[in-house]
């Protein structure tokens, strides 16, 4: 996600000097200065040091032992800290920064590597409406944000946009097994399935977003598209969808509570 953001700042006109990265691994820290030309430190510290915007991109885990050190220099530089580490709760990351630190969360999704990612944003209360702006400015680069008014609303989101992709390639991998056994060759099947689940987002992309229209203008009555909808009909596929989510939810939530203070 730390490249994706990078590569997304800098197609968007953010210039190489304005960004620099702590990546502790050497190889990986030669690979960003190399592609991106930008500054890459082994020294959290050194990369974090008067930046307006710090984000942390790690994992989970690993949040509270990159963040407890850094928290003089962050509060120094009165910076915003934004965190996409899933799950991990403003509470805790307030208490491993410090006091005066503003921390916010961000959880984007995959899709986030080309430019197509769909964000969603909380802050807490001691984030500013400018500083706001300037983080939606941030996760911009890399696709759409959306604001949640609560924290636990970060767990649905989790839930459905950023497990949400590994969903619909599941479906096209589904739908492209059954047409290799109706007879198509497995990789036209593959491909058939690729193209199809691409055309779909585009389309559902453009102008207004009203699924259910969208889902309508493919269906003729009588016809191939409403026989396949009523068998996922007859298979309660609505409430197997829903399970879904709600599975992924409460795993979410499970895995906040263990980062808790």
């Amino acid at each position: 996600m730390g490249r994706a953001l990078i590569g997304g700042l800098l197609r968007g006109g953010w210039r190489a000097e304005q960004l620099s990265v702590a990546e502790s691994q050497p190889a990986a820290r030669e690979a960003l200065a190399r592609d991106f030309g930008i500054s890459a430190a082994g020294d959290n510290a050194a990369a974090v040091a008067g930046a307006p915007i710090v984000v942390l991109a790690v994992k989970p885990q690993d949040a509270a032992a990159v963040l407890q050190p850094l928290g003089a220099a962050l509060a120094a530089g009165r910076s915003l800290l934004i965190s996409v580490a899933a799950g991990v709760r403003c509470a805790a990351l307030e208490s491993w920064c410090g006091a005066g630190v503003p921390v916010m969360r961000a959880m984007p999704n995959r899709p986030a590597r080309v430019g197509a990612a769909a964000t969603g944003l909380f802050a807490a209360p001691a984030v500013s409406p400018e500083q706001r702006v300037a983080a939606e400015r941030v996760l911009q680069a890399v696709g759409e944000v959306f604001w949640v008014p609560t924290e636990e609303l970060l767990d649905v989101v989790t839930a459905l946009s950023g497990s949400g992709p590994a969903y619909f390639f599941l479906l096209a991998e589904l739908m492209a097994e059954a047409g290799a056994e109706l007879g198509l060759e497995r990789a036209v099947a593959q491909r058939l399935a690729a193209a199809t689940l691409y055309g779909a987002g585009l389309l559902a992309r453009s102008g207004d977003v009203d699924l259910a229209r969208l889902r309508e203008e493919v269906t003729s009555a009588g016809g191939t598209t409403e026989a396949a909808l009523r068998a996922f009909e007859a298979a309660n596929l609505r409430a197997t969808v829903r399970a879904a989510l709600v599975a992924a939810t409460q795993r979410g939530r499970e895995l906040a509570r263990q980062t808790l203070p």
